[in-house]
């Protein structure tokens, strides 16, 4: 994330009537009618890659810098339409680096990590290609390094990793959990692999990992993912009645 790519952005929209004022936005068409952000991405973040003026890897920019100015998960949306459309697919370097900065960026990444989840990781089309993007393919750079920017872009995508796929996940969740300052996102990601409806563990191995991470003593939930597991649940759907189990034994 850029303040160039948002310039760039505010920029676009302004050639297009489209301008900011105070916390919302304004059209040349209807000066008197105030827009929300959404409004705004849903009317223009898909006419970005209509843009005849940029190459795609431009493109690319200019959709990631509408993200950064409206927070609109809908410019996600768009991204991921174009990458689909059969005149895509987008240049890889332009679409996953995009992510990868926001994603390490101090700023709230909820929207990126939204968009991960639902459409990218629960996607068995699109999941490994993602995952790997966004963190598997260097969680070894990432856990020698350990610098905050790689800490958080892992933190961030540990955290929603619960629909990816065990086979796609388990080597960057056996890297991560050497570094001690991932454990409770790596936690979440466990938990979320559980109960999410794409997800399923491996119990054993899920078990052979929380059980070595060190999580704060108040974190909720870490005894029932161990009853079950130890129990060779893979996943809440298996049988919900497990589970409920679990919370009762800990009531």
């Amino acid at each position: 994330m850029t303040t160039q790519a948002m310039d760039d952005a505010r920029r676009w929209l302004g050639e297009r009537g489209v301008r900011q004022v105070g916390d919302g936005w304004v059209s040349a068409e209807a000066p008197d009618q105030p827009l929300t952000a959404a409004q705004v991405a849903h009317s223009w973040a898909g006419e970005v890659f209509a843009a005849d003026d940029l190459d795609a890897a431009g493109q690319v920019r200019l959709a990631f810098g509408l993200l950064d100015l409206l927070d609109e998960y809908w410019v996600t949306c768009e991204i991921r339409f174009a990458h689909q459309d059969p005149a895509g697919p987008l240049p890889v370097d332009a679409l996953w680096d995009g992510y990868r900065r926001r994603l390490e960026a101090e700023r709230d990444a909820e929207t990126l990590t939204y968009s991960l989840w639902v459409d990218w990781f629960e996607d068995r089309a699109t999941v490994e290609t993602a995952f790997g993007e966004v963190l598997g393919n260097d969680i070894d750079r990432v856990v020698a390094e350990g610098s905050d920017a790689l800490v958080r872009r892992a933190r961030r995508v540990l955290a929603c990793s619960g629909p990816v796929p065990w086979p796609v996940k388990e080597n960057a969740y056996d890297t991560a959990v050497r570094l001690p300052v991932l454990h409770p996102a790596l936690f979440k990601g466990l938990l979320a692999g559980y109960h999410d409806v794409y997800g399923a563990l491996e119990p054993a191995a899920a078990l052979a990992l929380l059980e070595r991470m060190r999580l704060p003593a108040d974190t909720p939930h870490v005894e029932e993912l161990r009853l079950v597991l130890a129990a060779g649940q893979a996943n809440h759907r298996q049988d919900p009645g497990v589970w409920d189990s679990a919370v009762r034994a800990r009531s």
